[in-house]
């Protein structure tokens, strides 16, 4: 049994009620790890040791010593992605081939931001009046609060964590209960790259701990990556403190593909879709709309890979699919592959716990596909986070439009054509933050990332990401030797 402690400014401590929940193996169903359950008083421990290194430390370090503490953190973790991998595997059931390039990309998230870190350049703002100077500085928030999903913990950290600290602010980060060790693990690279204390400091726990967090007085700003239920309930606590909100919620992405794709290459893109990390990502092709003239060609192959997908052990590399990663959401899952055959969805591929050598106590569920799918229904509406497809039928580019467009979501899009006319049409009435071409699921630190709808508020990665962890000073300075009107305002 691994037990972990909180992470509070520079060291690991117990919380303060010694509360303990355990984290279990998806894969095996046993229990492997203790972590804390905060209670207010270590939030308040937390918040106060990164209030502290902000007003003490951090916003005074300039940004090339920033830059030098990011990039020794990504030579760490890239030093040590090979354990991170395991951990985080052996946690929430994602297989090794998925984690480990995770932590590495924990590391390029780093070595892009710190490039930053030095180049927060303000702005010279020309007046209307002649002897007055104006200046614009971009500053820090001051202490973060980063909260984190269960099922890509740190490749979801490094989103938030490199540009808040690229920006000058100190974080206190909440992971999800139903995987917070990588997260633990990870505080001891901070510690090892000499970040000052309490630059960095993690709190674990339930829903309390994480509304103890966002309705701290202290913490600036929130930043929040889950359920949209869960982000619009923290969008309330932190609007009644007037504390800006960053969410990065679900989605109902569509796949689209047309009759003139390559349509081997658009059967794969449509598999590593919805069956890549079990289907447990925000931007899951969920919904496979694919021209009725094609149905079909791409319906049979996609099929016969579905069922031969190699589950299994996700700390071996030859697994392809892994656990669903807890209890509560292998049930749901399950639930709602239920509630879509008995609302008249044809099943054409799994739909069952899966079975075999090996799968007998973790959360497996083959791949499942369903067709005679409406549109409407809560199989194409509702995020199921988990590997179940809808294929939908189209026959014209306008209908396609239609489809994709009609959901509450609007994270993500996919589209395959080889007519280059037809791609630019498409992506430009894509109601999606992300919309690729003749690929899906692939990502790049430089390029934004973020939602339309409810699928969230605010943007990761790239230049949009380092802004929304900073704010503006403006500084207006009068050298004239005038004297004004006390009684008009001057303009």
């Amino acid at each position: 049994m691994q037990r972990y402690g909180l992470f509070i400014n520079g060291q690991y401590t117990q919380p303060v009620q010694g509360g303990t929940l355990t984290s279990s193996n998806p894969y095996t169903g046993e229990a492997w790890a203790e972590i804390p359950n905060a209670c207010d008083q270590d939030v308040n421990r937390a918040v106060a040791a990164a209030r502290h290194a902000f007003d003490n430390t951090w916003r005074h370090t300039p940004g090339i010593r920033r830059a030098g503490w990011m990039l020794r953190l990504a030579e760490l973790i890239e030093q040590n992605a090979d354990r991170m991998s395991r951990i985080e595997s052996t946690d929430n059931g994602k297989i090794v081939r998925e984690t480990r390039p995770q932590m590495l990309w924990v590391g390029r998230q780093l070595r892009y931001y710190a490039g930053y870190a030095d180049k927060l350049y303000g702005q010279h703002i020309p007046l209307d009046q002649p002897d007055t100077l104006d200046y614009l500085s971009l500053e820090p928030y001051g202490v973060v609060a980063l909260i984190t999903a269960w099922n890509s913990p740190l490749a979801l950290l490094a989103n938030k964590l490199a540009p808040a600290l690229a920006a000058g602010n100190c974080v206190v980060v909440k992971p999800s209960e139903h995987a917070s060790a990588s997260t633990l693990e990870f505080a001891s690279l901070v510690k090892a790259a000499g970040i000052p204390d309490g630059v960095f400091n993690v709190v674990t726990g339930g829903a309390d701990t994480g509304r103890a967090l966002v309705n701290h007085p202290d913490v600036a700003l929130v930043s929040f990556t889950g359920s949209p239920g869960v982000g619009a309930e923290i969008a309330a606590m932190a609007g009644r403190r007037l504390v800006p909100v960053k969410l990065e919620l679900g989605g109902k992405s569509p796949n689209i593909i047309f009759e003139d794709a390559d349509l081997q290459k658009a059967t794969v893109g449509a598999l590593a879709g919805i069956f890549g990390a079990t289907g447990q990502t925000c931007v899951a092709g969920s919904r496979l709309l694919v021209q009725r003239s094609v149905m079909q060609e791409v319906l049979d192959p996609l099929v016969e890979r579905a069922r031969n997908i190699r589950l299994g052990n996700p700390l071996d590399t030859a697994t392809e699919m892994g656990t669903v990663a807890n209890k509560p959401q292998f049930d749901r899952i399950l639930r709602t592959i239920q509630n879509a055959q008995n609302a008249g969805a044809k099943l054409v591929c799994g739909g069952r716990r899966a079975e075999g050598e090996g799968l007998e106590r973790g959360y497996f569920i083959e791949p499942t596909i369903f067709t005679d799918v409406d549109n409407s229904s809560e199989l194409a509406q509702d995020e199921i986070f988990g590997p179940v497809l809808a294929v939908i039928p189209f026959d014209t580019e306008e209908e396609a439009i239609r489809l994709a467009n009609d959901s509450r979501y609007g994270l993500a899009a996919g589209l395959w054509t080889r007519d280059l006319a037809r791609a630019m049409r498409v992506s430009r009435c894509m109601q999606a933050g992300s919309v690729w071409v003749n690929t899906y699921r692939a990502i790049a630190a430089q390029v934004p990332f973020g939602g339309f709808k409810q699928s969230g508020i605010g943007r990761e990665r790239g230049e949009a990401g380092l802004r929304e962890y900073l704010t503006t000073r403006n500084v207006m300075i009068d050298y004239s030797e005038a004297v004004r009107d006390p009684f008009a305002i001057r303009t």
